[in-house]
């Protein structure tokens, strides 16, 4: 199976020109690339799925900078493929424009909403699964102080500190919560020497459980904690094994699943929202080999029981974007 895989440039734009338009499915990873363990990595993961389980090849695209992003939406609508499916919210703009440039090619985004009757986008409920791992990073916890590491500082980001400090307080109540943004721009998901700067700043103030939803700047975080004996959270893939041991969990989001069946749907790809909620499998908490030993029965059973309460409508987590504000902390 051969894929074409390149970095999108002058070279990669001219070669999409070329190809012969077929049908083939496409995806263009988010800054920070596909080999970043976490956001990217899991798109590739789905993508891969799709081509080992039914032989087909597809179209793939890292971004290089945020200039590229309609270049490489317009090439590779150009080129034929279909569906082409884009990872993260800051292609939203970008999209709207296109889309409608190319009614029969069908399109689908990953964190945004864009309202095209070519577009399928495709949510999560972060602060669902964020909810989560806090409550286990509440129970986990020996200094009642945790830390919560975000990339770039955007709402959607936000969502997911005020989902995991609301499960950290409904573990305990007492708990504090140390929350710091990576930065305000993109390369704010790809510094891990920064997120491990923070990590060693949250530790200073008492924090021994740290969830980083940073992309790339997490891999910084993790290591970090490692180095420093405490224990740390993993984002979007499972991130256990990275660190065996001193992984607490990680808050799975299923951006595989998401691209998988965009891929699979192929041309036929139906337009309109998907929200991928708990209930759905589209968030949920990692339990293997790799941190077994931390999750105690208790917090296993705790955690087990949050998550039916979560999807029965007993408990509510509250989402920071509906609002803005999260009464469980303070950004």
């Amino acid at each position: 199976m051969t894929l074409m895989k390149s970095l999108l440039g002058a070279t990669a734009l001219l070669a999409l020109g070329t190809v012969a338009a077929l049908a083939e499915p496409a995806i263009i990873y988010d800054l920070g690339g596909k080999n970043d363990k976490s956001f990217n990595e899991a798109a590739f993961n789905g993508a891969e799925k799709w081509a080992k389980e039914t032989g087909g090849t597809y179209k793939e695209l890292e971004m290089q900078n945020e200039a590229q992003r309609e270049q490489a939406l317009r090439q590779l609508a150009e080129s034929g493929a279909n569906p082409i499916v884009m990872t993260g919210f800051a292609f939203g703009d970008v999209l709207s424009s296109v889309a409608p440039d190319y009614p029969n090619t069908k399109f689908a985004i990953v964190d945004m909403v864009v309202d095209q009757p070519n577009v399928k986008s495709i949510v999560f409920t972060e602060d669902q699964g964020s909810y989560l791992v806090g409550l286990l990073a509440g129970m986990a916890s020996k200094t009642h102080t945790v830390g919560f590491i975000g990339g770039m500082d955007i709402p959607l980001i936000r969502r997911f500190g005020c989902g995991y400090a609301q499960g950290v307080l409904a573990a305990d109540p007492k708990a504090k919560v140390v929350l710091n943004m990576t930065g305000t721009d993109p390369s704010a998901w790809n510094n891990p020497v920064k997120g491990a700067e923070i990590a060693k700043s949250q530790q200073s103030q008492g924090a021994d459980v740290i969830y980083a939803a940073a992309g790339g700047t997490g891999v910084g975080v993790l290591q970090a904690a490692a180095d420093l004996k405490i224990l740390s959270i993993g984002v979007d893939s499972n991130q256990n094994y990275m660190h065996p041991g001193s992984v607490l969990t990680s808050m799975m989001k299923r951006v595989d699943t998401a691209v998988y069946n965009a891929f699979k749907d192929g041309a036929d790809l139906k337009p309109g929202l998907t929200v991928m909620d708990l209930a759905a499998g589209g968030v949920d908490y990692a339990l293997d080999d790799n941190n077994k030993a931390l999750i105690t029965d208790d917090m296993k059973k705790a955690v087990e029981d949050a998550k039916a309460k979560i999807i029965s409508g007993e408990i509510k987590v509250h989402d920071y974007m509906s609002d803005n504000t999260c009464p469980a902390a303070q950004f």
